[in-house]
């Protein structure tokens, strides 16, 4: 590839390659420079056009798209009620973020009220390998398996847990075993609100899923009442519980 070796002034244009910055080109390998030129500002334009895609791409995802606002509305629709649109949000969610999926307990409950109960199932046992300790976790799991297939195989394969230091979370795990009653759940509570809370919230759904719904509707009544709001999320569960079982 030769270059001419000194500057020569020229109209613009007049150069084989017309005049780049007053360097005009000759020699037998003009064609060659030319080619060589050409497939440089190719792969110049296409680094533009590929850098400008991504940006675009990047810019395309609205506020509405990124994976939190996705989640708080998500919570915020069953908080509200709309079961089918807290769903859709929470299946929308876990397909983006995958590896945030597991973390989405609150995706298992809204597909337990969807009756989506194998996919209510696997999300139960994919949350208990980011949170292995979780009585609620394996509880929901064995109301997934007990709705999807029966109370039989759900006892048989409830999921195992750590130490759950909440009153009285041990008992209500014991309960779903088959090795305490009920009454032994409600007793293990004592005084503390958000203890009753929870012994009536899980010896309701532990009731309805072995086919007792008149001591289900109790004491998921008793969940829902307004002196058990401590019980935040999982309150308005029961609130939603309580009004599937008075339709």
């Amino acid at each position: 590839m030769l270059l001419s070796s000194r500057k020569t002034v020229s109209e613009p244009g007049s150069g084989p390659l017309g005049d780049l910055g007053g360097l005009r080109f000759a020699g037998p390998n003009t064609n060659t420079i030319r080619v060589v030129m050409t497939r440089c500002l190719s792969s110049w334009l296409l680094l533009l056009v590929a850098a400008s895609a991504r940006v675009d791409a990047a810019s395309a995802q609205s506020p509405g798209d990124r994976p939190q606002v996705i989640f708080d509305r998500a919570v915020a629709d069953f908080l509200g009620g709309r079961l089918a649109e807290s769903v859709a949000g929470f299946d929308t969610l876990a397909r983006l973020d995958p590896q945030r999926a597991p973390q989405l307990w609150q995706r298992g409950i809204a597909l337990y009220y969807a009756g989506r109960y194998r996919d209510c199932r696997l999300q139960f046992e994919s949350h208990r390998t980011v949170n292995p300790n979780d009585v609620e976790n394996a509880a929901w799991h064995f109301l997934c398996v007990a709705r999807g297939e029966s109370p039989q195989a759900a006892k048989a394969a409830l999921l195992p847990v750590g130490p759950d230091s909440r009153a009285p979370m041990r008992q209500i795990y014991e309960m779903f075993r088959g090795n305490l009653t009920p009454d032994a759940v409600l007793a293990a509570a004592g005084d503390r609100p958000e203890s009753q809370f929870y012994a009536h919230l899980y010896v309701g759904l532990y009731s309805e899923a072995i086919g007792n719904k008149e001591r289900a509707l109790e004491h998921i009544k008793a969940a829902a009442d307004d002196r058990f709001a401590m019980g935040g999320y999982m309150h308005t569960v029961a609130r939603i519980h309580l009004n599937i079982l008075q339709r």
